[in-house]
């Protein structure tokens, strides 16, 4: 039995889906992002007041630039598949050419579409249904463009993948219907803008029954994913490239006890617009590309190390930096690579109660998308195919 009244909305009652293209409309062009934690959406509408002699007060108030719809999303990245469901170049048995991380996003295109499920209260969206529902309700996010993606790993804590996304629309709609028959849900009118006529695409389209995994059909405890979180004492980061060019050791026994890292890639956008059209053509991204690393770790023991001599050097100063995140057996899950690496800067920290701790920070800046010497590659031991490969 439907339940048509709700009184609030919590994390049981929604879910995350993600389109291959802005104008996708089949059932087979969308899928569940997983495992997600938190997700954060609106927009701000800038207005120019139009004054004129003899009133004191505006007599109108234009929108000269379409709003820019902000979107933020937190998950735990678990095997590299939420990375390829939002566009990301990830290595696997069934992608194995090595690619920058990010190029999905560096070439240019017209962004996806996400899309924000809620079902009635009380009911979780990932369990299967159990009656034609008709008061399902989407919030639709058009044209959305990947502008930052940051990976925190910290002890006591699960790893967390941010992302940011940039987009051109935003729409609801209420009372969606969802068919057992073909375990999705029908009638959701797309948010997608054709970039070049900058008009609402209005096209209906079809998305799948929350499963709460990576699989198609219905939701059972032994075919979720094998991987449901990745933990702390689990991760490995391989410093080794640039031992006896820090203050601190790095590596060995005498090493700094890693407590922290975050990887953030950001890939800021100009919206490119043109007369005729009321939202932006194209959504460009800003180069060069600087991916940065932050490390915060004990100190234990330091090296004989002098500044002046890594000045005056004239050593290749780009190395490597690898993340890896192991499974409970040991195995890869995730490996993130960052090569071409400068470290940029060491900051020790010492007061009376407190560990002595050194801050660093590593850089890399990405190259073309075929270019395998530089930049920020990853790797994912999920070789489950997207519905629509």
């Amino acid at each position: 039995m439907a339940i048509n009244n709700r009184n609030r909305v919590i994390y049981q009652s929604e879910a995350l889906f993600a389109s291959k293209e802005y104008n996708s409309t089949s059932l087979s062009d969308h899928a569940q992002v997983q495992r997600v934690q938190s997700a954060n959406y609106g927009f701000t509408i800038n207005r120019q007041d139009v004054n004129q002699f003899g009133n004191l007060a505006r007599i109108d108030s234009l929108i000269l630039e379409a709003p820019t719809v902000n979107v933020d999303l937190t998950y735990y990245p678990t095997n590299g598949f939420n990375e390829r469901l939002l566009g990301f170049h990830v290595e696997n048995a069934n992608n194995p050419t090595t690619g920058q991380f990010p190029s999905g996003h560096m070439v240019s295109n017209s962004g996806q579409n996400l899309f924000i499920l809620t079902t009635p209260e009380g009911r979780d969206a990932n369990l299967n249904r159990q009656e034609n529902e008709t008061d399902n309700t989407f919030i639709c996010i058009g044209n959305a463009f990947l502008s930052d993606y940051s990976l925190d790993l910290s002890v006591g804590s699960l790893p967390t993948a941010s992302v940011s996304f940039e987009a051109s629309n935003i729409s609801t709609d209420a009372s969606v219907s969802g068919d057992l028959a073909s375990k999705s849900f029908t009638g959701i009118e797309s948010p997608g803008i054709n970039p070049t006529l900058g008009t609402a695409l209005g096209t209906s389209l079809s998305i799948p029954f929350a499963t709460g995994n990576s699989f198609s059909g219905d939701y059972v405890a032994d075919d979720r994913d094998k991987v449901t979180a990745l933990r702390p004492g689990d991760i490995q980061i391989d410093l080794s490239d640039f031992s006896g060019n820090t203050l601190s050791a790095l590596v060995g026994d005498n090493g700094i006890h890693v407590q922290s890292a975050a990887l953030s890639v950001p890939l800021s956008r100009t919206p490119i617009e043109r007369l005729g059209s009321k939202f932006p053509f194209a959504r460009t991204v800003d180069f060069p590309i600087n991916a940065t690393l932050n490390v915060s770790a004990v100190v234990n023991t330091i090296e004989a190390q002098n500044l002046a001599d890594l000045i005056s050097g004239c050593e290749q100063s780009l190395n490597s930096v690898t993340l890896t995140l192991l499974e409970c057996d040991q195995t890869p899950a995730m490996k993130v690579r960052l090569l071409g690496c400068t470290l940029d800067s060491e900051n020790f920290s010492s007061s009376i109660g407190s560990n002595k701790s050194v801050d660093l920070t590593f850089s890399t800046q990405l190259g073309g998308v075929k270019d395998k010497t530089k930049g920020v590659f990853f790797s994912g031991s999920n070789d489950t195919k997207l519905p629509w490969e």
